[in-house]
């Protein structure tokens, strides 16, 4: 059956937001799956130095969204992230070694695959209990209110932007040579390019739409830098897709060879989710220490 949304536009409401959110997203059926896909580049950012670009880049998420007893919204989600090789400044094929440009080491790529990394979507904001001193317990209820820009008549974008600093799970006397640091400072830019019309169409359990996807994290851990200043960034526009058939054939062919359970959404809630750097740590050892 499926859930009762909101279809009047009330940028001040938290139900709307909360239910506009969800039908972006995934599908209000929760019968039905969502296929995110997102394409793009990591640059490399060093003091000093032009940018470069370093390697590409391709996401997919599988998600599905169910209920919850007190009325709100259960995401659960699969996430993937293969890195390729650059060709004309584009993604190319994915890669399982790459040479790094400074210290000239060819390293083994570690591949992203969170399964699963759901959260739960409600009329008050997702906040990170590390982000508040004191008792977590207590945790502020901010109504989830996201700032939208009207770009067109019927265009709407929705921006999500979430600015993190936590305790890295990679910490730097365990792992010298993959942490950037005691804590991963990330960024997370996201525009979500959506229509009126959907938004406000009774029929769309789910809503179609084209954006941007920009992060900004530490050195990725598999680089082996260390805690050499500079950061990467990733730069990408994202989509909505009908199935994961749509999906480039690269990125199907990999996922089926090596991790075809990525390509269904959950059907019920599992975990825990962790973070990407939670799962190196948890999957990886610290490799030698040059002498």
């Amino acid at each position: 059956m499926v859930m009762p949304f909101e279809t009047k536009i009330d940028f001040k409401s938290p139900r709307w937001n909360r239910d506009a959110w969800s039908r972006i997203q995934g599908d209000m059926d929760p019968e039905k799956e969502r296929i995110g896909y997102c394409s793009g580049l990591v640059l490399g950012v060093k003091p000093g130095e032009k940018v470069r670009e370093l390697l590409g880049f391709e996401t997919f998420l599988a998600t599905r969204l169910i209920p919850l007893p007190d009325g709100n919204i259960r995401r659960l989600n699969k996430e993937v992230i293969y890195y390729t090789d650059v060709r004309h400044g584009r993604p190319g094929d994915i890669i399982e070694e790459w040479k790094n440009p400074w210290t000239e080491e060819t390293v083994n790529v570690v591949q992203v695959f969170n399964d699963p990394f759901n959260y739960t979507i409600s009329d008050y904001l997702i906040l990170a209990p590390e982000d508040f001193p004191g008792d977590r317990s207590k945790l502020p209820k901010i109504p989830l209110i996201f700032p939208w820009q009207e770009l067109t008549d019927d265009i709407l974008v929705l921006q999500t932007d979430m600015h993190l600093n936590y305790p890295s799970p990679l910490q730097p006397d365990k792992w010298p040579r993959e942490s950037a640091g005691t804590h991963a400072q990330v960024s997370e830019m996201m525009r979500y390019f959506v229509s009126r019309r959907d938004l406000e169409n009774p029929a769309l359990s789910a809503v179609p739409y084209h954006g941007t996807w920009h992060r900004v994290t530490p050195w990725l851990p598999w680089m082996l830098m260390g805690q050499t200043p500079g950061h990467c960034v990733y730069t990408s526009t994202m989509a909505s897709l009908e199935s994961v058939e749509q999906l480039p054939r690269k990125v199907l062919d990999y996922t089926e060879k090596h991790r075809p359970e990525m390509l269904k959404a959950p059907t019920e809630d599992y975990g825990p989710s962790h973070s990407s750097l939670e799962h190196y740590a948890r999957d990886q050892k610290p490799a030698p220490v040059k002498t």
